[in-house]
C-alpha cells in the first residue's frame, strides 16, 4: 500500500482534481472517497489509524471522522471524563476525546490517574501512597514520603521501622465492562541517587521474610479475593497481586472497590519498604504493567 498504488494501468491525457494534477485513468489512494477511507479506518486500532493520516489528505481527513472513533472510545466514555473532570465538556470530536483519555489525567486533588490504553482502549488506573489510608502515616518515626522520579506521583511512601503494617484503600469510578486486577507497586529498598546513578538503599529492610503479608480485594457487588506472600526480591519495583474483579456488561453506573495490604504480627518489626501506588489494569494487558 503506498502512493504508487493504482488499479488501472493506461497512459491516456490527465485532468487537474481538487487533490492537484492526476491522470483520471490512473487514480491513487488521494482519489478514494473520505467516506470509503473512514470505514477501513474505522477497523484499525488508534496507533495504526494516526499512522495511516500522514498519507495525503483524504486518509488525513477521513482519520477525523466520529465514527472512526466512536468504536475506540470506552461505552462509559461519558462518564468517565465527567468523573476526571468534574462535567462533560461539550462541542468536543471524538478525536478530541480519545486523545485527551488516551494522555495520564490526574484527578481527585492529584492522588488518582486515569488512561486509556493506546492500542487496546481498556481503561487503567493508578492511586498514589497519597491517596491510600495508610497506619501511622503522619508519624514521622515510621513513615515519611521521599521525593523520585521512579514513581509516576513523583513521590512514594517510605516505612523505616513498624509493629503494625496496615494500607487500606477505596475507589469508586465508572469502570467499563471487563475483568480488572488490582496491584500493589512496592519495593524493598529505599530509592536514591549516587553520582547521578540511581540506586537502591537496602539497608533498613528487614521482617518481610518472617511472616507473610496478606493482600485482599472487595467490590460493593460481594467479589472477594485474598492471598498472601512474602516479600523477598530487594532493589526492584515489583507489582504484587491483591486480586481479580469483574465489572459486567449491564452495569452503567460507577464500581466501588475496597483493597488492602497489612502485616500485623506484632512479634517483629519490619521496614526498609517504598508503597508507590495502587494499580488498577485490565487483566487482559498485565504483561504491560512493567511500563508503568
Amino acid at each position: 500500500m503506498g502512493s504508487g498504488f493504482s488499479l488501472f494501468q493506461n497512459d491516456s491525457s490527465s485532468s487537474s482534481s481538487c487533490y492537484g494534477n492526476r491522470d483520471l485513468l490512473n487514480p491513487g489512494l488521494g482519489d478514494l472517497p473520505e467516506s470509503c477511507v473512514a470505514s477501513i479506518l474505522e477497523n484499525l486500532d488508534p496507533v495504526e489509524i494516526c499512522r495511516f493520516s500522514k498519507l495525503n489528505r483524504a486518509f488525513r481527513g477521513a482519520s477525523w471522522a466520529d465514527f472512526v472513533w466512536e468504536s475506540k472510545l470506552p461505552p462509559d466514555y461519558r462518564l468517565i471524563l465527567e468523573k476526571i473532570l468534574g462535567g462533560f465538556p461539550e462541542k468536543l470530536r471524538k478525536r478530541d476525546i480519545y486523545t485527551f483519555l488516551s494522555r495520564v489525567n490526574s484527578f481527585d486533588q492529584g492522588t488518582k490517574k486515569a488512561w486509556v490504553d493506546k492500542r487496546t482502549s481498556d481503561l487503567c488506573l493508578c492511586i498514589s501512597a497519597k491517596g491510600l489510608s495508610i497506619t501511622g502515616i503522619d508519624d514521622r518515626r515510621y513513615w515519611s514520603h521521599i521525593p523520585t522520579d521512579e514513581s509516576r506521583f513523583s513521590s512514594v511512601a517510605y516505612v523505616q521501622q513498624i509493629w503494625w503494617f496496615e494500607v487500606d484503600g477505596e475507589i469508586d469510578f465508572p469502570f467499563p465492562a471487563g475483568t480488572y486486577s488490582v496491584f500493589f507497586r512496592l519495593q524493598l529498598g529505599k530509592p536514591d541517587k549516587r553520582f547521578g546513578w540511581k540506586v537502591c538503599n537496602t539497608e533498613q529492610v528487614h521482617g518481610w521474610d518472617i511472616k507473610p503479608v496478606r493482600f485482599q480485594l472487595w467490590t460493593e457487588d460481594g467479589q472477594h479475593s485474598s492471598s498472601q506472600c512474602m516479600l523477598t526480591e530487594t532493589g526492584n519495583w515489583s507489582h504484587y497481586h491483591a486480586g481479580d474483579f469483574v465489572v459486567g456488561k449491564s452495569k452503567s453506573s460507577s464500581t466501588k472497590i475496597k483493597f488492602s495490604m497489612t502485616q500485623i504480627d506484632c512479634t517483629h518489626t519490619k521496614g526498609g519498604l517504598c508503597l508507590d501506588s495502587v494499580v488498577v489494569y485490565p487483566s487482559s494487558c498485565k504483561d504491560r504493567l512493567r511500563r508503568i
